[in-house]
């Protein structure tokens, strides 16, 4: 990823607002990932497009790859581009973050380990009290969904999801996933949007009762129980 440029990822200019960077993400993400079932999924661009946005959505990310980038095209480096860890030398401009091999594995380990107890561990703990209460949720509804008191359980769990999906977020955000672990982030990346557009839809249920939103909104519950299992598989791969 570190000769990539992240604005050609998403097909975007450098100027691009955050609204025009998410857009460019659900398009391509609807594009490539592997659930999306079109006939362009592939693993490796959508671990690109994650990875790209993961940088360029968070502002203070964004402010210092934009300042990495702009050092590279100054020294010359030929689009060596910027990797997310690797500090600038204030003194010469550039990276110190060459090392022996061995010293090199035993920060990978160590970054390993960091980002699975502080983004893997909390991510997939908020992910499963979101989606594993549903069903549980929906018969008690579908007892009576007019019921003013069973829909106001229900909208008690969205408001109790929407708690968990940011703390997920916060979590994901919290630092950079190591590249060795692009796919397993990349799965949950897609999760935790996912999990966004489906709460939008099961607000919209408790709303207007449109069995079309509850519909969508179990479905895409659906995926992201099958997205939080690759992600458990991809990290086993690994591990």
């Amino acid at each position: 990823m570190a000769s990539c440029n992240y604005y050609q990822i998403l097909g975007i200019d450098s100027r691009a607002t955050p609204a025009e960077i998410k857009r460019a993400y659900r398009r391509l993400a609807k594009l490539f990932h592997p659930d999306s079932q079109h006939q362009m999924a592939n693993h490796e661009r959508i671990a690109q497009v994650n990875a790209a946005y993961e940088v360029l959505k968070d502002p203070q990310q964004r402010s210092r790859y934009d300042q990495a980038q702009s050092v590279s095209s100054v020294i010359g480096a030929g689009g060596a581009g910027w990797a997310e860890g690797d500090a600038l030398d204030p003194q010469s401009g550039h990276g110190r973050g060459h090392h022996n091999p061995t010293e090199t594995a035993r920060n990978t380990e160590i970054q390993l380990q960091k980002w699975l107890q502080q983004v893997y561990n909390p991510v997939q703990l908020h992910l499963a009290h979101i989606i594993n209460q549903l069903p549980a949720e929906i018969r008690y509804l579908s007892a009576d969904p007019y019921d003013d008191d069973l829909m106001a359980d229900f909208q008690d769990y969205l408001a109790e999801c929407r708690g968990q999906l940011e703390e997920a977020q916060i979590s994901f955000q919290s630092m950079p996933n190591p590249a060795a672990i692009a796919s397993v982030a990349a799965h949950l990346c897609y999760c935790i949007n996912h999990i966004e557009d489906a709460l939008e839809d099961l607000e919209r249920f408790t709303s207007c009762y449109d069995d079309h939103y509850l519909t969508t909104g179990r479905e895409l519950f659906r995926i992201c129980q099958k997205l939080t299992q690759e992600a458990h598989y991809a990290l086993e791969a690994v591990l």
